[in-house]
């Protein structure tokens, strides 16, 4: 028999997935010999045989690799063969290259979870079940190769019986780097003050089922941090959170048992589930999907997502959720164990310290986590979902660049809704949510994150892209460090991420709004119309500018945007729900009154002139509140459009002002009547740049665009115009895609940097 050999080389996401329990299968099965291990970043092969079987092998790798890989084509060098005998899993190895690939976390596979419910089986109700197609990987992983002495499970030593599946190359764990059993694995502890503690796995879980059904807030220890979690049915418990965590309106996410034929009886209780957000909710991204709520449910407590028409679900993904929620019965409120904005909390002593008066009791396990990952959210924009939040199963996200960086990059982002972001050679890694960075632990957990990529991906940047704005806490954080800085104006960072995920090259017309940015003349930014390309972007339209009374907090009190536009107009705001002859004497002494052209404090405004939302406690409360009063309308308000000295086509929102204040109309028609006049001003404005500049392409980018009244209404009536439109669909059009489009921008600005 001729004998031939290959050493093949294979990049791509192919460590953490099972890919060389895979190659050693396929190999026995066309009785190769040779051998497989993981290098930095890459799997080396040296496999021989027959030429047939070998060609057969090649094909297998790609059309038969694990459901969680993602390989590039392999590349393959013929060598001498050596007379190899069997075919072995060896030892990984470190090495110098950068092509790393960090795995997400994964959900429980079917597999996995069919034998944690089968009372004959070892690992029978044991909520740290895993295999090599499921598990969490990113919050877990230490360092690369990807081997459980680099892992948090490195304190865990397996049993016999789980190293006897570790070890055969026929078990479906076999090289599962997690792999536990009650017997060697994690295991859970219930902890409720003047409680004996409830350790172990079963009586932890009872105690704990036992609590949620007494209404009790439970902290949940998860996958990448601690839930709250308690009876979403129940007004009195979900109020009480509220009143504990000082969240009186944000919406809280819902988890949801599995029930029925499907799994999804619950999901059609309580939602009108779009099919595309139904392919979401079941994926193996298990995110937060935001979805209608059916008006006429009364299963959930009123207060789960109070003045909005949507609510956030989530099925169970990990071993220890389906035990709690299957055995609950029915939904449980499952939202971010955290001080609001911060990142998700992942240690239990600093879980209970932080939130001891939130939670009632705690269900800790003993499995670290390395590092947090909140929960993936979407929201369904334009026919297909799109992400608001890159977390837990999505991210790390990876990107291709259309073209090879000079030097390893670093950039990151905003202070609101924070990633960060490496570039590297052709690829960009952007990191899971992080919070905003306003708080000692969201700085800590900040740089935790820019060092864990750093060693993870074996990457040193060479500069630092951030914010232009002089006061960002990331940009300051930047300019600390000691390596030169690239400063990227926000709103040109919203622009290059989108023409940057999409791959536009040449000129297009990227509407820019958000609620502030600084801008390239010192003030914020927020309505603007930016023509070019990443690297040569150029503002030719904007809004009336006017000033904030109060800075920073026109952001939370919305009315002083409704009295700001009035000053600024010149019309009396008669039902005004504050003493304004203070702030009226600030905004003509111009005192803390910074000028701003920002849509998202226009749309504040909006809701408040109509008596909607006069103050809030989140950001983009009131916005949310009137769009879903709204609904679309043909009736809309033309706005005067002025070119200016600058050359700017500036709107005037001022037409508006009568309109909004008009109490004989109801706030639903005023809402619904404002989305469509703002709507046909994007219209209205493409046209006039068009007319003027010839462009064709269009693109709606920055966090009003969350907004999905106003979106599809905006890309319908550009789509009408024969305009080719573009939407963010795999980075969010918020502040959280803000790193992705510094890497985009600087790269263009310095070519490639």
């Amino acid at each position: 028999m001729t004998l031939q050999s290959l050493l093949i080389l294979i990049t791509g996401r192919v460590q953490g997935v099972g890919f060389r329990p895979f190659v050693s299968r396929i190999a026995n099965e066309y009785k190769l010999s040779g051998w497989v291990l993981n290098r930095s970043g890459e799997v080396e092969i040296r496999i021989e045989g027959s030429p047939d079987n070998l060609k057969a092998f090649q094909r297998a790798l790609i059309e038969h690799s694990p459901p969680l890989a993602q390989p590039n084509l392999p590349r393959c060098t013929p060598v001498p063969p050596e007379g190899l005998t069997g075919f072995i899993i060896k030892h990984s190895e470190s090495g110098e290259r950068a092509d790393v690939h960090i795995p997400p976390d994964y959900f429980v596979c079917g597999d996995c979870l069919a034998e944690m419910q089968d009372p004959t089986e070892r690992r029978y109700r044991y909520p740290f079940i895993n295999c090599t197609q499921c598990g969490p990987r990113y919050t877990l992983i230490d360092r690369l190769p990807y081997d459980r002495p680099n892992t948090a499970m490195a304190g865990f030593e397996l049993c016999p019986a789980c190293r006897a599946e570790y070890e055969n190359p026929l078990d479906r764990r076999y090289h599962a780097q997690p792999l536990a059993c009650a017997e060697c694995g994690p295991s859970l502890n219930f902890w409720q003050e003047g409680q004996p503690d409830m350790a172990g796995n079963q009586a932890a879980i009872d105690a704990c089922l036992d609590a949620l059904r007494k209404g009790l807030i439970v902290a949940v220890k998860g996958v990448g941090g601690y839930h709250l979690m308690c009876d979403a049915t129940q007004n009195s418990v979900v109020n009480r959170l509220r009143t504990a965590k000082s969240r009186p309106a944000k919406p809280l996410a819902v988890l949801l048992p599995t029930l029925g034929a499907d799994g999804l009886d619950f999901v059609r209780e309580v939602a009108n589930p779009e099919p595309c957000e139904v392919d979401l909710l079941k994926s193996p991204l298990r995110p937060i999907v935001l979805m209608r709520k059916r008006q006429a449910s009364t299963l959930l407590a009123e207060t789960i997502a109070p003045g909005l028409r949507e609510v956030g679900l989530m099925l169970a993904y990990s071993p220890l959720h389906h035990l709690l929620i299957d055995a609950f019965g029915k939904p449980l409120v499952a939202t971010s164990a955290n001080i609001s904005g911060e990142p998700v909390l992942t240690e239990g002593g600093e879980v209970e310290k932080r939130l001891g008066r939130v939670a009632d009791a705690f269900l800790h396990h003993n499995r670290p986590i390395r590092r947090p990952a909140d929960d993936s959210v979407f929201r369904r924009i334009a026919g297909k979902p799109r992400p608001m939040r890159l977390g837990r199963g999505l991210a790390p996200v990876e990107r291709v660049l259309p073209f090879e960086l000079k030097h390893p990059v670093l950039a990151v982002g905003a202070d609101l809704k924070n990633t960060v972001a490496f570039g590297f050679g052709n690829r960009l890694v952007i990191s899971p949510h992080i919070g905003d960075l306003g708080t000692v632990r969201s700085t800590e957990v900040f740089e935790r994150v820019i060092a864990d990529l750093q060693e993870l991906y074996a990457i040193k940047p060479s500069v630092i892209v951030c914010d232009a704005h002089p006061d960002y806490r990331s940009s300051r954080w930047a300019r600390k460090q000691a390596i030169p800085t690239i400063e990227v104006f926000h709103h040109h960072a919203h622009a290059s991420a989108l023409a940057g995920e999409h791959g536009i090259v040449d000129d297009m017309l990227v509407f820019t709004w958000d609620g502030v940015g600084f801008g390239e003349d010192r003030t914020i930014w927020g309505g603007e119309a930016l023509l070019g390309r990443p690297g040569a972007w150029r503002r030719v339209g904007s809004m009336r500018p006017f000033r904030l009374l109060g800075g920073d907090k026109a952001n939370r009190e919305p009315w002083r945007c409704g009295l700001a536009l009035c000053l600024e107009a010149g019309i009396t705001w008669e039902s005004c729900p504050k003493d304004s002859e203070l702030l009226r004497h600030a905004w003509e002494r111009n005192i803390n009154c910074p000028v701003s052209t920002s849509a998202g404090r226009l749309f504040d405004a909006a809701a408040a002139l109509t008596g909607l939302g006069l103050e809030t406690s989140f950001e983009g409360q009131a916005a949310m509140q009137l769009e879903s009063l709204s609904g679309p309308v043909d009736e809309y308000i033309e706005w005067p459009l002025q070119l200016d000295a600058a050359g700017l086509w500036r709107a005037d929102w001022g037409v508006l002002l009568p309109m909004l204040m008009d109490d004989t109309l109801s706030i639903a028609e005023r809402g619904s009547l404002f989305h469509a006049s703002i709507a046909r001003l994007i219209s209205t404005q493409a046209i006039k740049i068009r007319d003027k500049h010839g462009i064709n392409k269009v693109g709606l980018s920055g966090g009003v665009f969350q907004n999905r009244l106003l979106t599809e209404q905006a890309a319908q009536l550009l789509a009408q115009e024969g305009f080719e439109v573009f939407l963010p669909d795999n980075i969010p059009t918020n502040d959280a895609g803000i790193s992705y489009g510094q890497i985009i921008e600087a790269a263009a600005q310095t070519g490639q940097v």
